[in-house]
């Protein structure tokens, strides 16, 4: 009788461990649930206030902003910051562009869906992750081992298999895979770097922040149309430096 009492017990002990862990799995999905709720909310909010409320009017680009989550992008203790209008850090000294920049800057280079871009300063991946939803190629590199590591398993895990993503100094570009028809620098430079206005396609299109890597720059748009590149300037901005070659220039 002890015997049959003793596993009669354990057989109810085992019964309210299970129960016990379904309903911590329960609350633990309900709580995931509400957080993805609300973020989801922030999403939108962002699009509509930040982005759409700026004058950003590409409609395409728009959607992908709501598509693609920037809190994929961030340290997990900033999930909750990924909407706010400003840049974020990543690590390594860098930062995630506030959602507005990304937004500008890829309205500006006009992504086309059969475009194939450059980019110049991967960090997150997230400026990648838009470009990717809006063009046929992107080809994105990181010069910091970390980031690198980082962007390009969040890349690859969330699905964006049209981003190829390098190791290297972005100053010299990715030759073997030009021309591109479109070039994006998401790091401050005081000069247009040559190697990558001549893996511009002709008719194509340059964004970068130009000016002092260690203050503030104009975001300008270069459009290469033959002998003379036509360059605009669209706002201020301040971006971290470009680093590699750009810096030893200096």
């Amino acid at each position: 009788m002890i015997c049959t009492a003793a596993r009669g017990s354990t057989a109810i002990m085992r019964r309210l461990s299970l129960f016990s862990f379904a309903g911590y799995l329960l609350i633990a999905a309900q709580a995931l649930a509400a957080e993805n709720g609300a973020l989801e909310k922030a999403r939108r909010a962002m699009v509509e206030e930040q982005i759409r409320g700026r004058g950003i009017t590409h409609t395409e680009v728009l959607r992908t902003l709501l598509e693609v989550p920037p809190h994929w992008f961030v340290p997990q203790h900033l999930r909750s910051s990924a909407y706010r209008d400003q840049p974020l850090p990543i690590g390594e000294g860098q930062t995630i562009s506030q959602p507005y920049i990304v937004a500008l800057m890829t309205e500006l280079i006009d992504p086309q869906p059969a475009a194939r871009v450059l980019e110049i300063g991967t960090g997150s991946g997230y400026q990648a992750a838009i470009l990717s939803k809006l063009v046929s190629e992107v080809y994105t590199i990181e010069i910091k081992s970390k980031l690198y590591e980082e962007a390009s398993r969040v890349l690859s895990s969330r699905g964006f298999a049209n981003v190829k993503t390098r190791l290297g100094d972005g100053y010299f570009g990715w030759p073997e895979a030009a021309p591109f028809d479109a070039v994006m620098i998401t790091a401050a430079v005081d000069h247009i770097p040559p190697p990558l206005l001549s893996q511009l396609k002709e008719g194509g299109r340059l964004v970068l922040p130009l000016g002092s890597p260690f203050g503030y720059q104009n975001l300008v748009l270069v459009a290469k149309t033959g002998d003379e590149d036509k360059l605009r300037q669209v706002t201020g901005v301040l971006f971290v430096p470009l680093t590699g070659h750009a810096l030893k220039k200096n």
